[in-house]
């Protein structure tokens, strides 16, 4: 019998998955039609085990190629990165990586997408409940059978969402997850995606260009220098889930984070 999610949710607190981050002197570059283009300078940057982080930064500045370096799909030229004091160096399993895009198989149901890591894994037999949990917690239990196309955006990245955390993440990295989605089903997401951290407890990342956003999502925000990205400055957001964006606290956050990025209010 499926479970429901949730049974989801009380696996992942029975395991209380979850990783420290820590990025060690971090610069990257890379190499273009035999120059060199540097990208990040001597990152220096701890995250705490369940802890929600934001980047922010201007355009190009290297945000999105740190992610790929914390998730393991590329590595540093120099410095290291660890998870819980283990070097990343490769691609793993509780490091999963979301897009801006879905990235679904046109080709596959939501359900078989959703159960593409499990697959992968040769755990699918034993462990199919998890699919049904995980479309349940993003709110597509109904929509399992059908094909991305039938899918509108907001309903593409939940699918996405879902793929992400049947896998039990420790550390979920999210590239500009809700940048393409109109603004009511961002704002809608952005409500299920702070309750989702909440319940599961993994560590999490986002990269956004928004800055109400990371206000509204994170503890913490890091805000980066045009490239080589350098960090500029950082700010702690103490103030209690759920969040409103007429609270005075973080208007007057992003008005000072605004001007750490250059854009007088």
């Amino acid at each position: 019998m499926a479970a429901s999610a949730a049974a989801l949710r009380a696996v992942r607190q029975e395991g209380a998955k979850s990783v420290a981050v820590e990025i060690r002197g971090v610069s990257h570059a890379f190499d273009l039609a035999g120059s060199r283009l540097p990208v990040l300078e001597s990152i220096n940057l701890s995250v705490a085990a369940g802890e929600f982080v934001a980047l922010l930064g201007p355009s190009g500045c290297g945000k999105s190629t740190l992610l790929r370096l914390v998730s393991g799909l590329d590595q540093p030229s120099v410095g290291s990165i660890t998870a819980d004091g283990s070097l990343i160096d490769r691609p793993d399993p509780s490091r999963i990586l979301v897009f801006q895009d879905p990235t679904l198989f046109p080709w596959a149901k939501v359900w078989n997408n959703v159960a593409t890591g499990l697959d992968a894994r040769h755990v699918l037999g034993e462990e199919r409940w998890r699919v049904d949990a995980a479309l349940e917690l993003v709110g597509l239990s109904a929509f399992a059978g059908a094909y991305p196309h039938q899918l509108s955006g907001g309903m593409a990245q939940r699918a996405a969402l879902a793929r992400a955390l049947v896998n039990d993440p420790a550390l979920l990295l999210l590239d500009e997850p809700l940048g393409k989605l109109d603004s009511l089903t961002r704002l809608t997401l952005q409500v299920e995606l702070v309750a989702l951290w909440r319940r599961a407890g993994f560590t999490a990342i986002l990269v956004t260009h928004d800055v109400e956003e990371a206000l509204l999502l994170t503890s913490r925000v890091i805000v980066l220098t045009e490239r080589p990205a350098r960090i500029k400055a950082e700010f702690h957001v103490e103030r209690p889930y759920p969040r409103h964006r007429d609270d005075p606290g973080l208007i007057a956050l992003r008005r000072r984070i605004l001007e750490t990025l250059g854009h007088a209010t």
